[in-house]
């Protein structure tokens, strides 16, 4: 697919189970059964090779969409951090305070 240039190829593959194929192949596998139910045929048991082929579909697209959303965020974080990189008086690091320091004194009300 040509979705993602050749630098997001570099980037590890998403794992075969995922949301985005998970769900698709259930909105697949579910528009087969609503055709089914609206012809009037038996939903489950009829054109058990449309709902296998549609929820294959489903997760292949899932995929995709996976491998797409990784490279957007790999390349956000890749533009973040450089900017970050490049304007550091910016991103000064701040004082560390104590869990003492932040809590307001305990007074119990009787």
């Amino acid at each position: 697919m040509g979705f993602v240039p050749d630098e997001g190829k570099s980037l590890a593959p998403p794992g075969i189970v995922n949301r985005n194929s998970v769900w698709l192949s259930g909105v697949g596998w579910v528009s087969a059964i609503l055709q089914n139910a609206i012809n009037h045929r038996p939903p489950l048991k009829s054109g058990v090779h449309r709902q296998v082929l549609l929820a294959t579909i489903g997760w292949f697209i899932g995929y995709h969409i996976t491998k797409y959303e990784n490279y957007t965020y790999a390349r956000l974080d890749r533009d973040m951090n450089e900017y970050i990189k490049l304007h550091p008086e910016r991103f000064e690091p701040k004082e560390k305070k104590t869990f003492a320091e932040i809590v307001e004194p305990f007074h119990p009300v009787r």
